[in-house]
């Protein structure tokens, strides 16, 4: 029995690699995601959205009149890899209206698995990143998208991967033993959604249980474990090959679990992107404009992006969950509806004040020549003289209540605070 995963070659073992581009033209691939067959089944557009509810699957594929996503069928091999296709889905935020994300699917021949996850999270020691060379993304996207480097905007810092395996019946370490599951596999379920080994990350034997707590058991057959970085899928029976129910389970992991991981990298992005607008509320003048506009892409967002429930079947959500758990993006969402309701309230008190003080400038100088007309009126005086006597009297007086301190106050509330005094 081997527990080490580098030199375990599985029954099937598949990965996706999402890379964050930038598009430079609109695609002219046929639109929908990758629509893979499974005997009858396809899962095409119009498949996946029974699967999703309707706001997350205008979110996961767009519209017939506004598509975001798109795919494109490939066979290329390179070393270990077997590329199938690619897909793009557009998630345009409104200060970088042409972003987007890749979706590499590969096949994966030999015990090479572990080994191309660690070298596309550039692990040391490890193999060259095989997404360097003719599976490059650059390459591959030529004039359609260009990837984000990790100095980009919200660009994570290596691809997301999401890996799946399933044993044979020497993969020990993996199966279900009475029933039971051995602790093993939990490591090997963390080995490839972290892209790492023992010697990367030597972590104490009373750490493991941490580590997996969040591993979700889809079924008997199966676990997924969800981290910051990657995503992986495990098979706990073995697998006899052609026929068996594991190419279902690798079907969905190809679309409405990699599907449920999209969507919560695409709230992942516009967070950080909420979050940044908010950091820089105060920078320049025009303090209401920035706000307002900032309510509008939060309203946005959480009406087209922000789901914790995709569908009627529980996996896609505990995936979505996870996702979410692991960049506490809840949180994240629930202070920044603080924040930006705390600066409504702000911009609401100033708006108050300079009302508050136009009222009060309109009191301090019209009281003063309303009793100055009304004088002239009692006592009957005639004549442009005594108006415009009048009005002088009545100005000094403004003029004077303007000196005391319920004046400053008026004309200060008038001004309103800069917002270099609020910071």
């Amino acid at each position: 029995m081997t527990t080490d995963l580098s030199s375990v070659t599985g029954v099937r073992q598949a990965m996706a690699v999402v890379v964050p581009v930038r598009l430079t033209a609109p695609p002219d691939w046929p639109t929908g995601p990758i629509p893979f067959d499974l005997g009858s089944r396809r899962t095409d557009t119009a498949t996946r959205q029974t699967y999703f509810t309707p706001a997350a699957a205008r979110a996961l594929y767009g519209t017939p009149e506004r598509p975001c996503r798109w795919h494109r069928f490939m066979e290329m091999r390179h070393q270990s890899l077997h590329l199938r296709g690619i897909e793009l889905l557009r998630t345009a935020t409104a200060r970088h209206p042409h972003l987007a994300l890749a979706v590499l699917h590969f096949d994966v021949e030999g015990p090479a698995l572990l080994e191309t996850l660690r070298a596309i999270g550039h692990r040391s020691p490890a193999a060259p990143d095989p997404l360097d060379g003719p599976l490059s993304p650059a390459v591959l996207l030529e004039g359609v998208a260009q990837p984000r480097g990790a100095t980009a905007p919200f660009a994570i810092a290596r691809p997301y991967t999401v890996a799946f395996l399933t044993p044979d019946a020497h993969h020990t370490p993996a199966l279900r033993q009475d029933g039971r599951l051995p602790e093993t596999a939990d490591r090997w379920l963390w080995h490839l959604a972290s892209r790492s080994t023992d010697a990367d990350f030597p972590t104490p034997l009373e750490q493991w249980p941490d580590r997996t707590a969040h591993a979700l058991r889809i079924s008997a057959d199966w676990s997924a474990l969800v981290l910051r970085h990657g995503a992986a899928f495990l098979g706990h029976r073995a697998d006899p090959g052609d026929g068996d129910f594991y190419g279902f389970a690798q079907l969905h992991c190809r679309t409405v679990y990699l599907d449920a991981l999209l969507l919560g990298t695409v709230q992942r992005d516009h967070i950080d992107e909420l979050t940044d607008g908010l950091s820089g509320v105060f920078d320049g003048p025009k303090l209401a404009r920035r706000v307002s506009a900032l309510e509008r892409h939060i309203a946005a967002f959480r009406s087209t992006y922000w789901r914790q429930h995709l569908t009627a079947h529980g996996p896609a959500n505990e995936l979505l969950l996870s996702f979410q758990a692991q960049h506490r993006l809840p949180e994240r969402f629930s202070e920044i509806l603080a924040e930006a309701a705390d600066y409504a309230r702000l911009v609401q008190t100033q708006e108050s004040q300079q009302i508050a003080g136009a009222l009060g400038v309109l009191t301090i100088l019209g009281l003063p020549v309303g009793t100055a007309l009304s004088v002239l009126q009692v006592l009957g005086v005639k004549g442009a003289t005594a108006v415009v006597a009048a009005l002088v009297a009545a100005l000094a007086a403004t003029a004077l209540v303007l000196t005391t301190r319920y004046g400053r106050l008026v004309l200060s509330s008038l001004r309103g605070r800069d917002s270099s005094d609020i910071r």
